[in-house]
Formats: C-alpha cells, structure tokens, sequence
C-alpha cells in the first residue's frame, strides 16, 4: 500500500506536505493548526439580474464581516476519468434487447468516444478551507468543538447565497491531498476506508505516541 511505502528522498510526504493526520474531518497539521474542509456548490451570477446579482454581493460581503477570522478559497479542477462511464455504456448497450434503443445507445457511445479523443472533460470542485490555531498543546475534542461552530456559521452564510455546502469527512480530505501530488495514482488506485485506517495508523497514532 502507499500509505506504507517508504519515501526514498531524504524528506518523507509527510514533512513535505506538512500533515500530522487526519482525525474525524479535521486535518492536523505542525505548530497546533487545524483546518476543517466544506465543499460548496456553484452559482451561475452572471445569469442573475443585476437586482440579484446586488443581494448576492451584499450577503456575501455580510457573510464575510460576521464569520471573524481568515478563510481561504480553494478551486479544483480535475479531468474526469470516463472509462468507467463507458464502461457502464458498453454493458448498457449489451443489455438492451430493443434494436431502436440499442442503435441509439450505439451512436451515444460513439459521439462520447469521438469528443474525448479531442477534448478534455473537466469539472470543477470548489472549496472553503477553515482554519483553527490553538495557542498551546488543546485537547482534540475542544478543537473539533470550536471549528464545528465555525464550520456551522460557514454553512449558513453559504446558504443565505444560495449555495450548499458539504463538509469533507477523513477519507474525503486525504484523497484531496492524494489527487494533488498523485494525480496518475488517484486515477488508478483510489483511496479505500482500509486505506484512510492504514494511514490513521502511521501518522495519527505515530504522532499521538511521539509527543
């Protein structure tokens, strides 16, 4: 498993990427900092009126004043992998016991194939990462307490635009990481709940032992 392998440089993943662990969807990180992570839906604003448009502004900008510390924006944009969804056409395809639907089904497939072959298909994620710095050695549960209050306030400034949110779980936030630095990998090799306890393993109850 890579949450195993040995680093051959001299400086591990983990120091490089600086991440201490990752305990019920808060990442831990050096220096007593701790991040929790939302995932946000998109508004189209440009297909608003401008009235709409203004409201938008303004419950943001009120948003921003009442939340009370720093957030920081993050926006993903990742290649859909669509073998396994051609895949699934071809089985589809199989199936169908009606010609009329099965020429349909046989065109749909192809028209994919022919566009991939000369486009990229993207989507984009968008995310709000929220920060916490405890300024001595804190009890974990206090920690979680207060960037669930944070993480609450978050969601319901969000939803005051029109936006939903989803907080990202331990598994969900690790294979962030992991499409970052190992985009290939992700693709071939995705993170498994087996996985998320093997790394829970090596850095979080290796850090807790060490301190």
């Amino acid at each position: 498993m890579f949450a195993l392998q040995k680093s051959k440089s001299k400086t591990s993943s983990r120091n490089q990427i600086a991440i201490k662990g990752v305990r019920d969807g808060i990442l831990m990180l050096p220096n007593n900092e701790y991040r929790a992570i939302l995932q946000v839906s998109s508004l189209n604003f440009e297909l608003r009126s401008e009235e709409e448009q203004d409201a938008i502004m303004d419950t943001y900008e009120s948003f921003l004043n009442s939340v009370g510390s720093s957030l920081q924006i993050l926006i993903r944009t990742r290649e859909i992998d669509m073998d396994k969804y051609l895949e699934d056409l071809k089985v589809r395809l199989d199936d169908e016991p009606e010609q009329i639907y099965r020429d349909q089904l046989k065109n749909y497939d192809e028209f994919i194939r022919t566009l991939i072959q000369s486009n990229k298909i993207l989507t984009r994620h968008f995310y709000i990462v929220i920060p916490y710095h405890a300024s001595n050695k804190a009890d974990f549960e206090l920690v979680y307490e207060q960037l669930n209050l944070k993480l609450d306030i978050v969601a319901k400034g969000m939803m005051r635009i029109g936006m939903h949110t989803k907080e990202l779980s331990s598994l969900e936030i690790l294979d962030l990481f992991y499409s970052f630095y190992s985009p290939t990998q992700a693709k071939i090799q995705p993170l498994t709940e087996h996985a998320l306890q093997l790394i829970h393993t090596a850095l979080v109850e290796k850090g807790e032992n060490d301190e």
